[in-house]
């Protein structure tokens, strides 16, 4: 295959890859990495197309090559832009446009001006360190959930960067001219297949990215409620089935506090339900900041809430609870200026050497809880230390001790 067919392809793979970019952002995903990923794409294909024009009318004009280049470099410059867009890093566009732009004056040195060879020299690093920095960049700042996803466009990169120094080595040892197979139009045609074949993996590559990034967004919304962003009951049993495997399994101490808004109902039933979710997004935010380092906070019914803790003295969690406890009170919620105070009534249980299941701790729990509402509201009680269950007195005084 010649090299006018190969840039060829290369610009329809480019196109390829803009076109599904960008319907991808259109139909559902809504990320903006891929619009960055859709420009990118679109300045390989201007940069291979217009390649292919200069090749087929043997035009070379020193600003028709400055074009190709600067377009070649900004494509590149896209696919870095849509990988820190990805990771939540400002994408850096104006210093994209700047290196294009530099690209650009670059050709009016007469190193540039000379063969080939010369601009490949040049230009090289910058290509390769932006492939380098994009592969970095998801290798340093992914999530262990997303590693596998990236992994196809990291070694893409880093292939990507391989094979132009590769190619510029090859120019180098023969000073432009390589001799046998290698020979003939060598530089352009092992350019446009390098890119044809970049181009066609990177689409699956970013393509794999977004699909996978849309399915844990779907995983996250199915485990987590919407109001208050805390797990929901699906999630609660994911997690207390496999830490309670483990404790019983290593002797770990495990613990379910479980908490509810006092008088929750004359609250929405004065204020109305969009206060009554305000007083819940209230006293979730205040309780977070109490249980911060605790990922395992959620909500089991309309105003009723459980932590699960693990690996902690019981004297610890008692603590944390009374600080929960203290911080809801501590800060009333607003409601048009006016302060309305809000109480939580806590249960404490722990994990017991009988308990077959997870729901035999939360169970307790919630009796502490009720015993809690039962006597005034505004307080922690223990299971085993409030209140017993029949037969538990000293197995669970045990436990708390």
């Amino acid at each position: 295959m010649d090299a006018f067919t190969l840039i060829v392809a290369a610009a329809l793979a480019a196109l390829t890859m803009a076109a599904s970019m960008g319907l991808l952002y259109l139909a559902s995903a809504r990320q903006a990495c891929l619009v960055d990923w859709t420009v990118a794409a679109a300045l390989f294909a201007l940069s291979n197309g217009l390649g292919a024009i200069g090749l087929h009318q043997q035009a070379g004009p020193i600003l028709f090559i400055a074009s190709v280049n600067a377009l070649h470099i900004g494509g590149h410059f896209g696919m870095l832009a849509g990988v820190r867009r990805h990771l939540h890093l400002a994408p850096g566009w104006r210093w994209g446009v700047l290196l294009m732009v530099a690209v650009l004056a670059a050709h009016a040195l007469m190193f540039a001006r000379g063969a080939p060879l010369y601009r490949l020299v040049l230009f090289t690093p910058f290509v390769g360190a932006l492939n380098l920095g994009a592969a970095w960049l998801l290798w340093r700042r992914s999530e262990r959930a997303a590693c596998a996803a990236h992994t196809p466009l990291i070694v893409l990169q880093v292939l990507s960067a391989l094979q132009q120094v590769a190619r510029m080595a090859i120019m180098l040892a023969y000073d432009g001219h390589p001799p046998g197979f290698l020979g003939g139009d060598f530089f352009r045609t092992s350019g446009a297949l390098a890119m044809l074949v970049y181009m066609s993996l990177a689409t699956m590559c970013c393509a794999l990215i977004v699909s996978h990034q849309q399915t844990l967004a779907l995983r996250r919304a199915s485990l987590t409620d919407v109001l208050t962003g805390w797990l929901n009951r699906r999630a609660l049993h994911d997690v207390a089935t496999r830490d309670f495997r483990r404790c019983r399994r290593n002797g770990s101490a495990m613990f379910f506090i479980t908490f509810d808004i006092d008088h929750f109902k004359p609250i929405n039933d004065r204020y109305g339900h969009g206060v009554g979710d305000a007083a819940i997004c209230h006293v979730t935010a205040l309780s977070a900041r109490v249980l911060r380092g605790y990922d395992a906070l959620f909500r089991i019914g309309g105003e009723e809430f459980a932590v699960l803790v693990v690996g902690e003295h019981a004297g610890n969690v008692g603590a944390m609870a009374e600080r929960l406890r203290e911080a809801v009170v501590a800060a009333p919620l607003t409601v048009e200026g006016m302060p309305v105070p809000m109480t939580v009534s806590v249960g404490v249980a722990a994990l017991d050497a009988h308990d077959q299941k997870w729901e035999d701790i939360l169970s307790r729990a919630d009796v502490a809880l009720y015993h809690a509402k039962q006597n005034g509201r505004n307080r922690v009680s223990v299971h085993g230390r409030d209140v017993i269950g029949r037969g538990q007195a000293t197995r669970l005084q045990a436990v708390v001790a």
